[in-house]
């Protein structure tokens, strides 16, 4: 699965056009205009790949919070062989319950230029194209560094997204150890999902999420790796509306019919 997400990778013609016949049914379903509303799926199984708006910067509420993630497996290597229980344990609710007490936790030991600085060494941000910015520590906190494009505390762009799910996957992220630590931590199977977005819309499916969602306001967004039977994709959608959360169960649903059957 040698596949790469680049500024120049092509899409699917058919792919594409089935992703982007379910998000304009959508927006209508739910009055959204074209500027509410971002979309990406990558086949894991094939590369076939389709992206709505991939460049365009949105806020991303707490999706970078696998930022933090990364940075502490590049930061600490002695944590690749062999991570502490509590530490493996609070990553998973940072990630998973998306707890806001984990994450700062997290980046003030770390320090959100040095999570930029690993960030920006994977490619996932740059000055031109934007990308995945951890600006501001989680909760209350008067330090805030902005995306260089947007003014963003915390940014992300589709195709970033995809790039990051992709890379994980392939075991690139860090090592293939770290990479493998990491999905763990996204599993966390002792830290029930929250019912909401991609999850909500799959319930009762036979099928697994790696995955890290966002709410803040009316930026709702959710992203995912979604595994079952004939079928291993990845699923990003960033939405800014309030029946944002309505649309991203029924994309999920509308998407993984499409993704089951080919």
């Amino acid at each position: 699965m040698d596949y790469r997400v680049e500024y120049g990778t092509q899409t699917d013609p058919v792919l594409q056009a089935r992703v982007e016949g379910i998000d304009a049914s959508l927006r209508a379903k739910y009055e959204m205009t074209t500027e509410q509303s971002a979309v990406g799926v990558m086949d894991l199984r094939t590369g076939r790949l389709a992206m709505i708006h991939a460049d365009r910067g949105e806020y991303a509420a707490s999706i970078p919070k696998i930022a933090i993630l990364l940075a502490y497996f590049e930061l600490h290597p002695e944590s690749r062989e062999k991570l502490d229980p509590q530490v493996r344990h609070e990553l998973g609710l940072m990630i998973k319950a998306s707890s806001n007490e984990m994450a700062a936790k997290y980046s003030r030991v770390i320090g959100l230029k040095e999570i930029q600085r690993v960030l920006d060494s994977y490619q996932f941000y740059d000055r031109k194209h934007g990308g995945i910015w951890m600006g501001k520590h989680y909760g209350p906190s008067e330090e805030r560094i902005g995306d260089p494009i947007n003014d963003h505390s915390h940014a992300a762009t589709v195709r970033q997204l995809i790039r990051f799910y992709l890379l994980l996957e392939q075991g690139k992220l860090v090592s293939p150890k770290a990479s493998a630590l990491m999905r763990e931590i996204f599993a966390s199977p002792d830290i029930p999902h929250d019912h909401i977005k991609f999850v909500k819309g799959l319930a009762g499916r036979d099928v697994q999420l790696l995955r890290k969602w966002g709410s803040w306001q009316e930026w709702l967004h959710d992203s995912a790796i979604i595994s079952g039977p004939s079928r291993c994709y990845i699923l990003v959608a960033l939405t800014h509306h309030p029946k944002g959360d309505d649309y991203l169960v029924d994309l999920a649903r509308a998407v993984d019919d499409v993704m089951g059957r080919e």
